[in-house]
């Protein structure tokens, strides 16, 4: 008996969401700030592929093509979340610096 390959594959998608769901949750507030430096890292590396998957069907005919589409929709949500993450960043370095009397 053979396992379907979708049904498979949606297993692990959902294990993985469970498992993601725990170790995200269960990480202490001290190591959020380098958690996401390393996430905005991770970011910057989907914008280089971005912009080779936005470039990639680049001719003088036809300019909307899907992979120009979605390499430049991928740009977009990356540079979304690489500020979003550096606000994130910035503000809990707020919280633990000393205020000033």
């Amino acid at each position: 008996m053979e396992i379907d390959p979708f049904i498979f594959r949606l297993s692990i998608f959902i294990l993985s969401i469970f498992v993601g769901y725990y170790v995200v949750w269960s990480v202490t507030p001290s190591l959020h700030t380098p958690l996401m430096s390393v996430t905005n890292a991770i970011s910057s590396v989907i914008i280089v592929g971005a912009i080779i998957a936005a470039l990639s069907g680049s001719s003088a005919n036809n300019i909307f093509e899907v992979s120009n589409i979605f390499g430049f929709l991928a740009i977009i949500l990356a540079a979304v979340n690489i500020f979003g993450g550096f606000l994130v960043t910035q503000r809990m370095l707020q919280m633990y610096k000393k205020k000033k009397k």
